[in-house]
């Protein structure tokens, strides 16, 4: 595996061999820095590095409408891969029927997980994304498989319809912090 060997050799470079007294580094913050690097965020919205290495393990996978492996995946499948492996959560099958699951939110408030909804050339959501901060999201493109790429592109700009959080993602956020149901 890269990437444990990355972070090995990183590991090996930042421990100090005239600090005796100072712990080696944290793997959680080189891991944290290492996907900041390779996708583009901000170190600070890396705190989920399980999500960032899945999403690693499957930039370069190949598109296939209804793939749902390493060999060709479509953009639900993928989203769906995600939340299955990283949040130990069900989505539907695909991205209208994902839409139906999420509370929507604006696209300030977007956070590492979120997902991200586009209507490319149609009425209903034909598109999803998985958001990982900074403005970039990673999906299964149908020319370039699965990748990262910016909300901010004129492409992506153009057909950006909303994006969701789980809705037990969202009841679990407003117990934590003892508010009221967010009334959309």
């Amino acid at each position: 595996m890269l990437f444990v060997c990355v972070l090995t050799a990183v590991s090996q470079a930042q421990t100090s061999a005239d600090d005796t007294a100072t712990s080696p580094s944290d793997p959680d913050n080189l891991a944290k820095d290492y996907f900041s690097q390779i996708m583009g965020v901000a170190a600070s919205a890396t705190a989920n590095t399980k999500l960032y290495q899945f999403i690693y393990e499957w930039i370069g996978t190949p598109y296939r409408l209804g793939g749902k492996t390493k060999k060709g995946v479509d953009c639900s499948q993928f989203a769906y891969e995600v939340y299955e492996n990283v949040f130990n959560t069900t989505l539907g099958h695909n991205s209208r029927n994902i839409y139906t699951q999420v509370d929507p939110i604006k696209k300030d408030q977007l956070k590492p997980g979120d997902l991200v909804f586009f209507k490319i050339r149609s009425r209903s959501i034909t598109h999803v994304g998985v958001y990982i901060g900074d403005d970039k999201f990673a999906h299964a493109s149908s020319s370039r498989g699965v990748m990262i790429s910016n909300l901010n592109d004129a492409y992506w700009k153009r057909y950006y319809y909303n994006g969701g959080r789980m809705l037990a993602a969202t009841k679990e956020q407003e117990e934590e912090k003892g508010d009221q149901p967010a009334i959309h």
